[in-house]
């Protein structure tokens, strides 16, 4: 059995990064970014005004002003403002030569023949500088970025049209077990629903992979040895529930060697999770992940998370934040760390949700995240500082 740190570097060392390719930026949500996006524009590109109203020259602000013309928004303006002139100008309008201010249009009275007069006491500039956002060559989004709406923004203002981007991890998902059944029918007695390869599905939808789910494979060598040699001809990573553990009908890693796969390890000093197996063929990789379904959840948080962005290049995957403990947590067993599933409160503080263990699935749905009790701690106080791994 391993410590949590020496898995995660063997499954840093082990990775191969994934090629990339160049699609769509209209496509490429929640798609990681292989190259940095730089502005060939400044933003605004311009000097621009800020508000409706008139641009013109501060020291004219005590007299009327004579309008001489009207800019709106992507025209040029035609002349430049002169003593006691200005232009009525629109939001996002060029300012036109001569003027170094706009009044906005709430505190203008219009007077007779095309003249105003400024009624306010004082204005500010209302204008926005060329460049003041954003200066031609500056980087905008970082290489390993996930993007989302928000990115989407930069690559159309910079013109990325056609984003390098990492191509998407294929990944198959395996469960193992005479006891499971799927959804949509009813479990006899000794059964239960197949939920882990729908969860895995779904973590593994939402962290940006391709996904093809190969069904329950029977607890016998040839069942899963069958399926597993499919899977791994066509996905670079599978996943496996079940079948891991100490019993008389844990096949997996033994198939999984029949398979060719290298065994790197496949006990984690983690609570839930510790027969967790990670195998490597060549470029084929794969997960053994515990049957009960917060076990592989976690697995797959801790585990999958990491191995998926270094495939794919993305950087600060994990969303870990530094919160205060509302309550104690207390266990018996300090031998392997723990993970705790914790909501936040109303107080903006953490606890524990009702947890019964690795198989009390839908204690998940009420969790924001998970934190953890270090190997040979027993209790946590309430009012201490704890990291919280957010979902």
């Amino acid at each position: 059995m391993i410590l949590l740190e020496d898995a995660l570097n063997i499954i840093r060392l082990n990775l191969i990064v994934l090629s990339a390719e160049n699609i769509d930026f209209r496509e490429s949500v929640n798609r990681v970014l292989r190259e940095d996006i730089i502005s060939d524009i400044d933003m605004p590109p311009f000097n621009k005004s800020a508000m409706d109203g008139y641009a013109c020259r501060r020291e004219d602000l005590d007299g009327e002003l004579s309008v001489i013309e009207i800019i709106q928004a992507g025209y040029q303006p035609q002349k430049k403002i002169g003593k006691h002139e200005c232009s009525k100008i629109m939001t996002g309008a060029i300012i036109p030569d001569g003027a170094d201010c706009v009044i906005i249009i709430e505190e203008v009275e219009v007077l007779s023949g095309n003249k105003i007069k400024f009624t306010g006491q004082k204005t500010s500039d209302n204008i926005c500088i060329q460049g003041e956002d954003v200066v031609t060559g500056q980087k905008l989004i970082s290489e390993g970025t996930r993007i989302s709406a928000k990115e989407i923004a930069s690559l159309a203002l910079s013109g990325n049209v056609n984003p390098k981007v990492s191509k998407k991890p294929k990944v198959g998902i395996i469960a193992t077990g005479d006891e499971i059944v799927e959804p949509d029918l009813k479990p006899e007695k000794s059964q239960i629903r197949n939920t882990n390869s729908y969860q895995l599905l779904a973590q593994s939808v939402q962290f940006g992979c391709d996904v093809t789910y190969y069904g329950i494979a029977h607890d016998t060598e040839a069942a899963i040895g069958e399926i597993i040699t499919k899977a791994k001809n066509e996905n670079d990573l599978i996943i496996i529930t079940g079948g891991v553990s100490m019993g008389d009908f844990d096949l997996v890693p033994s198939v999984l060697i029949k398979n060719g796969f290298k065994i790197l390890f496949d006990q984690v000093a983690i609570q839930p999770g510790k027969p967790t197996v990670f195998g490597r063929d060549d470029n084929k990789f794969v997960f053994g992940m515990p049957g009960n379904p917060v076990s592989s959840f976690i697995c797959f948080e801790i585990f999958v998370k990491e191995f998926l962005a270094g495939m794919m290049g993305l950087k600060d995957h994990s969303k870990v934040l530094r919160m205060q403990l509302a309550k104690d947590i207390k266990r018996k067993k300090n031998k392997r760390l723990a993970w705790i599933p914790v909501k936040i409160n109303g107080e903006g503080k953490i606890e524990p949700v009702e947890y019964h263990g690795s198989a009390h699935i839908n204690a998940l749905a009420f969790a924001d995240g998970i934190t953890s009790i270090p190997i040979g701690t027993n209790e946590i106080k309430a009012g201490s500082i704890v990291n919280v791994r957010q979902f």
